[in-house]
C-alpha cells in the first residue's frame, strides 16, 4: 500500500468530457504565490509534451524546462484544472518555531494520455511565498487500482547562464562552488544555486517516504540544465503521488534558511496521537561501555544539564558480525575486555537521576530482528535508538527505514538516523524521528569554511546531528598534537559553542569525543548548560554562504545567539532589534580571547542591551561568538 498520507491529498478522477488545451487561457495555466512574487507557468506542446517556467519578481529563475516521467512524456491532453488556496497555521511538537504558517495557492492539472481516461496523470503545483513545489499523481480509476512503474523522472531545471551551485556528491562530503558544467558526479539535495541576477535558489525534494532518493545531475546536451537522477525504479499501485520537487527561492541565502519550514509543510500532519513522551534534549555518548563509566557520565549529565546519555557501537558485540545479538549485552572486547556493563543497572541509575538512555544499533541487527528488539527495548526502559550504517537511496530501504521509525513510535522510542540519510520532512508526520546525520560533522573534524556552507545547504532540508565537540584540541590534549590524521578540532572553542545555536537539532550531541574528565568546570560551560535544543522563534540575522552566519533563537523569555565565521577573521555588527522593544536585557557574551587565563581561551563579558543595541562582534579566524540574553 502507498504511504497513508496519500489518502489526504487531492486526487480527482479524470472527467469523461474531452477538452483541448485551447480551452484554457494562459492565466489558467499559471500560478502565483500569495504575495505575487513567484510565478509558475505550465505549457502543453502540440505533441502533448509538458514544460514549465518560473519567475521571481519578474526575474527569470527556471527557463522553459521539461516536466514528466518516463512513459508519460508526450501525447498528453489537458482535461481539467482545479484551483485551491490554503492559509492555515499548525503547531509542531517541537521545532525552530512554535507555530508554522502553511500558505499557498495550488492547481491540479489532470491529463489523459492518448485520449484515454484510464491513463490519467496529474501535475499538482503549489506556489508558496517561499518557492514552488510540484509532484506527479496517479489517481485510482473507477475500476480499481493499477500498477505503475517509474524508471526515470524527466523533470528538468534549466537555469540562466552563469548560475553557480554548491555541490557535494554525498551527504557527508565537502562542498564545492561550481558552474553548471563538468561536474564529476551527481549532486546531493538540497542543491543551492546562486543566479547571476542575484537570486538564491535551492532545489530539493520533500516527502520521500514510499519512493527512492533522487539526486541532481547535469543534462548531457542542454547547457545550464539540471536533471533528476533516481536511485532505482519504483513500482507502486494507484492511487499514489511522487515526492515533491521543490524550488526554494529568495533574494538572499539567509531567507532560504529562514523559510526552511517549507519542507515540513509538504508532509502530512503528525500521525502520533499522544506525543508527550517525545522529549528533545542534549545527549553525550558513553565510550567506556562499563557500568562505572556510564554512572560517571550520568553524574556529569546531571551536573551539565544534559538530558540523555548514549551507548555507542560495541555494547552488543562487533556490530558487523552476523552472530552479534542486539537483544543481549555482550560488550565487544576491543572496547571493554572486562565486559562489565550492567545496562539495566545503568538505566535504573540514570532514571533515578532524571537522565534517559539511547542505544546505538546497526541496521544489520535492526533489519533482522526489528519486531522483537523494539518491545524489548521499551521493556528495558530505553528512551531512543540511534540507527547506524543504514542503507539509503533505494525504494526498498527507504520504505524500510520509515516503517522502522513508525514502529519505534509504537514502542515509545525516539530515533536518530546516522550516516548518509538526509531528511525530507518526515519528522512532521512522525516526530519521534528527532534528528539525523547526513552532514559532514565532527566525526570528520571539518574546517570553518565547511561549517559556514552547511546552514545554507544541508540545513535547508532539516535538522542535522553534527556532533559538537569542545575539548578535542591539540593544546588541550597534548598527546594529539602532531599526530597524523588525528581527530582534532580545526575551529575555536567559541565556534563550537556557537554551533549549538546555529545548527538546529532537537537531539543535540554535545562533547563528542570528549569525556567527563576532560572538563575542568570552565566558566563558559554555563552556556552549554542552559542552551535548549528546540525553540519558540528563530531569526536568521545575517550571513553569506561559505563566509559567516549569525542566528538568534528564542526559548521561553530568553534568547540565544550564535555567530561563526569561516577560516578568515571577520568584524560584524549584531543588531538586537529582535528583542522586545521597551525592555532591558542582560547579555552574557562568550568569545574567543587568546589572552584569556582559561585554558579554552574563551572569555565572558556582561552587558545591558535592548532592541536599539548594535553590538560590535570580532570573530577570530575559524572562530565564533555565543550570547545568552535574558530579561533583567
Amino acid at each position: 500500500m502507498p504511504y497513508s498520507c496519500l489518502k489526504r491529498i487531492l486526487i480527482l478522477c479524470c472527467v469523461t468530457t474531452f477538452l483541448t488545451t485551447q480551452t484554457y487561457s494562459q492565466d489558467s495555466l499559471s500560478l502565483q504565490s500569495p504575495n505575487g512574487n513567484i510565478r509558475f507557468s505550465l505549457a502543453v506542446a502540440a505533441n502533448g509534451e509538458l514544460s514549465y517556467t518560473t519567475t521571481y519578481q519578474q526575474k527569470e529563475i527556471i527557463k522553459q524546462s521539461t516536466l514528466g516521467i518516463e512513459g508519460w512524456k508526450d501525447k498528453l491532453s489537458l482535461q481539467t484544472v482545479t484551483s485551491t488556496k490554503t492559509d492555515t497555521t499548525w503547531k509542531p511538537v517541537y521545532g525552530e518555531k512554535n507555530f508554522i504558517r502553511d500558505h499557498y495557492n495550488a492547481k491540479l492539472f489532470s491529463f489523459w494520455k492518448n485520449n484515454n481516461a484510464k491513463q490519467c496523470i496529474q501535475v499538482e503545483v503549489r506556489a508558496y511565498d517561499e518557492g514552488i513545489a510540484f509532484r506527479y499523481a496517479f489517481p485510482e480509476h473507477v475500476s480499481g487500482g493499477s500498477d505503475i512503474t517509474i524508471s526515470r523522472d524527466l523533470t528538468e531545471f534549466s537555469l540562466p547562464a552563469e548560475t553557480q551551485a554548491w555541490v557535494t556528491d554525498h551527504a557527508q562530503g565537502v562542498y564545492q562552488l561550481l558552474p553548471l558544467s563538468n561536474w564529476q558526479s551527481e549532486a546531493e539535495r538540497p542543491l543551492t544555486l546562486a543566479l547571476s541576477n542575484g537570486v538564491k535558489v535551492a532545489l530539493a525534494e520533500a516527502q520521500v517516504v514510499d519512493y527512492c532518493r533522487t539526486k541532481f545531475a547535469l543534462h548531457p546536451s542542454k547547457p545550464n540544465t539540471i536533471t533528476c537522477s533516481m536511485y532505482d525504479k519504483v513500482e507502486l499501485t494507484t492511487p499514489f503521488a511522487t515526492p515533491w520537487r521543490v524550488i526554494m527561492i529568495a533574494d538572499k541565502e539567509t531567507r532560504l534558511l529562514q523559510n526552511n519550514a517549507l519542507m515540513l509543510n509538504l508532509n502530512a500532519p503528525c500521525a502520533i496521537k499522544n506525543t508527550d513522551w517525545i522529549k528533545p534534549g542534549k545527549i553525550m555518548r558513553e565510550m567506556s561501555l562499563s557500568t562505572k563509566g556510564a554512572k560517571e557520565l550520568v553524574d556529569f549529565a546531571v551536573k551539565r544539564h544534559l538530558q540523555y546519555i548514549h551507548f555507542d557501537a560495541g555494547w552488543y558485540g562487533y556490530e558487523y558480525a552476523a552472530v552479534s545479538d542486539a537483544s543481549v549485552v555482550n560488550v565487544d572486547p576491543r572496547r571493554n575486555p572486562n565486559n562489565d556493563l550492567d545496562l539495566q543497572e545503568v538505566v535504573r541509575y540514570a532514571k533515578e537521576k532524571g537522565v534517559g538512555v539511547f542505544l546505538y544499533v546497526n541496521q544489520r541487527a535492526l533489519a533482522k530482528h526489528l519486531d522483537t528488539l523494539l518491545p524489548l527495548y521499551e521493556k528495558w526502559g530505553i528512551a531512543g535508538l540511534k540507527f547506524g550504517f543504514v542503507h539509503v537511496g533505494s525504494h526498498r530501504w527507504t520504505v524500510w527505514l520509515h516503517e522502522a521509525v513508525k514502529k519505534c513510535a509504537q514502542y515509545h522510542l525516539m530515533v536518530d538516523i546516522h550516516d548518509e540519510y538526509r531528511p525530507t520532512g518526515f519528522s512532521r508526520t512522525y516526530p519521534n524521528l528527532l534528528t539525523q546525520e547526513g552532514v559532514r560533522g565532527n566525526e570528520e573534524m571539518p574546517d570553518a569554511n565547511n561549517n559556514t556552507v552547511l546552514p545554507f545547504t544541508r540545513f535547508l532540508c532539516g535538522p542535522a546531528d553534527y556532533t559538537i565537540c569542545y575539548y578535542h584540541r591539540p593544546e588541550l590534549k597534548p598527546r594529539l598534537a602532531g599526530t597524523q590524521n588525528a581527530r582534532v578540532l580545526k575551529t575555536t572553542s567559541a565556534h563550537q559553542m556557537a554551533l549549538s545555536v546555529v545548527y538546529y537539532s532537537p537531539l543535540q550531541f554535545m562533547y563528542w569525543y570528549d569525556k567527563p574528565e576532560d572538563s575542568q568546570n570552565e566558566p563558559e560551560l554555563e552556556f552549554f548548560d542552559h542552551v535548549p535544543t528546540v525553540w519558540d522563534d528563530t531569526r536568521i540575522l545575517d550571513g553569506e554562504i561559505g563566509k559567516f552566519i549569525t542566528v538568534a533563537r528564542k526559548h521561553n523569555n530568553e534568547w540565544f545567539v550564535g555567530g561563526i565565521t569561516n577560516n578568515d577573521a571577520r568584524d560584524l555588527k549584531l543588531n538586537c532589534s529582535f528583542l522586545e522593544p521597551g525592555k532591558k536585557f542582560k547579555a552574557t557574551i562568550y568569545y574567543d580571547n587568546p589572552s584569556s587565563p582559561v585554558r579554552t581561551k574563551v572569555s565572558m563579558k556582561h552587558l545591558t542591551v535592548d532592541a536599539s543595541t548594535v553590538l560590535d562582534v570580532h570573530l577570530l579566524a575559524s572562530g565564533g561568538e555565543a550570547i545568552w540574553i535574558r530579561p533583567m
